[in-house]
């Protein structure tokens, strides 16, 4: 059995999250991966070849599991790495989704202590699209930090900081952390988020191909952004909930629709309106990584907005390439048998997205 495999390409949405609970005494580790994830990295452990885990191929793999981990997530004290204790391997389901669980403790930290959590996983991917979600918690002071692309190391100082005269003692240290986390780490999730989010461009793709003004793909484009904006904030500030197969199912299901009526309606009008409904379910897909989180509220506000920023970028940049190519293409004398065809091509991705929501 093979470890880890030299050149491992990740499916879309490969992502993990870690939980560090940091204190003098010691440390507990929770790292939470899709199951999906496992079954690339180490190969025939899923044995039965159904693309999950079951509880006999866990207990059969757990040494291998604990390798893979172990050797990829490094969490060091300086220059030296600690050495993790395995308490705990399970697996956890939600919102239809299979996860491995694995609670490590280490020895604790101390105030002047430099802490480094470095992730390997998918490191020889070029192209790999894993993100690694990080929480800290360090007395009653939380901070986050994403893991992806290139940047796969995080580090923290415990610092001490003397409370004002007046104040206190004088000389009782406070414990303050700094990291390397930042608002730029959440915008480029965005960024990522979207383009490995082939429903969602399928989408904005059918919503753009029939012809239409200028005035119209306007507002197209920003009734996409005010609606996703919206659920996505009342998403992940917890607000709105709904089973993630059913907004799955909707976002599949949206496609098609669109891809349709740009098969059979001979005109297309007010499709905004649509636009709006739709992209309100779409809202609720994009804040499924930042809900599994569970961001500090002082720190949500910056990553919300981060976040979503960044998903704009790379939605108006698709826009900016395909407007011009949509109206060389209307030009065209058989442009509408083009956009029926590359429409019927739409209808069997959202189509193969809603299969494999509903039965896999």
């Amino acid at each position: 059995m093979t470890v880890a495999p030299l050149s491992t390409f990740a499916h879309p949405y490969s992502a993990s999250y870690t939980d560090l609970k940091i204190s003098n005494e010691k440390t507990e580790m929770t790292f939470i991966i899709d199951t999906q994830s496992i079954i690339e990295l180490i190969n025939e452990v899923d044995l039965n070849k159904d693309s999950k885990l079951e509880k006999s191929e866990l207990d059969e793999n757990e040494h291998h599991i604990e390798e893979l981990v172990t050797e990829s997530l490094a969490l060091d004290k300086g220059a030296n790495e600690m050495t993790p204790t395995l308490e705990k391997m399970e697996l956890v389901e939600k919102d239809n989704k299979q996860f491995l669980k694995l609670t490590f403790t280490y020895d604790g930290f101390l105030s002047g202590d430099t802490i480094i959590l470095t992730d390997g996983l998918y490191v020889n991917d070029s192209n790999t699209n894993y993100v690694n979600l990080v929480t800290v918690a360090y007395g009653d002071q939380k901070t986050e930090a994403v893991l992806q692309g290139n940047e796969r190391s995080w580090t923290m100082l415990l610092a001490e900081e003397q409370i004002p005269q007046g104040e206190g003692d004088a000389s009782t240290p406070t414990p303050v952390h700094k990291s390397n986390s930042s608002w730029f780490s959440f915008f480029k999730l965005g960024m990522l988020h979207i383009l490995t989010g082939y429903d969602h461009l399928l989408f904005l793709i059918a919503l753009l191909l029939r012809k239409q003004t200028l005035k119209q793909y306007i507002g197209i484009v920003t009734a996409f952004t005010v609606a996703h904006s919206i659920t996505l904030s009342l998403s992940v500030l917890d607000i709105v909930n709904l089973p993630s197969l059913f907004v799955e199912s909707v976002i599949a299901l949206s496609i098609v629709y669109v891809a349709l009526e740009n098969i059979f309606r001979k005109k297309i009008q007010h499709r905004w309106g649509i636009t709006f409904a739709f992209g309100l379910i779409h809202g609720l897909g994009f804040a499924d990584l930042l809900k599994e989180m569970a961001l500090p509220k002082s720190h949500l506000a910056v990553a919300l907005v981060s976040f979503n920023v960044g998903i704009e970028v790379i939605q108006l940049s698709i826009v900016l390439v395909c407007l011009p190519i949509l109206f060389y293409l209307h030009k065209q004398k058989n442009s509408l048998k083009l956009v029926q065809v590359l429409s019927a091509v739409i209808v069997i991705g959202g189509a193969y997205f809603l299969f494999n929501q509903l039965f896999f």
